[in-house]
């Protein structure tokens, strides 16, 4: 087994924990950035709504909702009425978001209930 010279060892070492720390850094810094959903819900004035729960409904909501499902939905939160008028109508994309908000709803029920 050949051993490097102490200069090349001593500079891979360095070059390894400078790589480290500067991971370590940027995934500190990293601040955790909430979905539309998690916001909203967080800013909503409804009592059971804590951040834990508003947490993982986004989650959820990452996995059953596009980002422009997610994006409509999240405006349902301080519009609910909003919720209704696409529930009520006849055109084929608010069926199909609907449905899909239905979906997300149990599954979300579900998972953080």
């Amino acid at each position: 087994m050949t051993l490097l010279p102490t200069s090349l060892r001593a500079a891979g070492l360095c070059a390894l924990l400078t790589a480290q720390v500067f991971t370590a850094q940027f995934v500190l810094v990293q601040p955790a950035q909430a979905g539309v959903i998690e916001r909203a819900c967080r800013s909503s004035d409804r009592s059971a709504a804590n951040p834990s729960l508003c947490r993982c409904i986004q989650k959820v909501a990452n996995v059953q909702l596009t980002s422009a499902e997610r994006k409509t939905v999240s405006k349902w939160f301080g519009d609910p009425h909003q919720a209704q008028v696409v529930r009520q109508s006849s055109n084929h994309r608010d069926e199909q978001l609907w449905e899909r908000y239905k979906l997300f709803g149990d599954r979300a029920a579900k998972t953080c209930g």
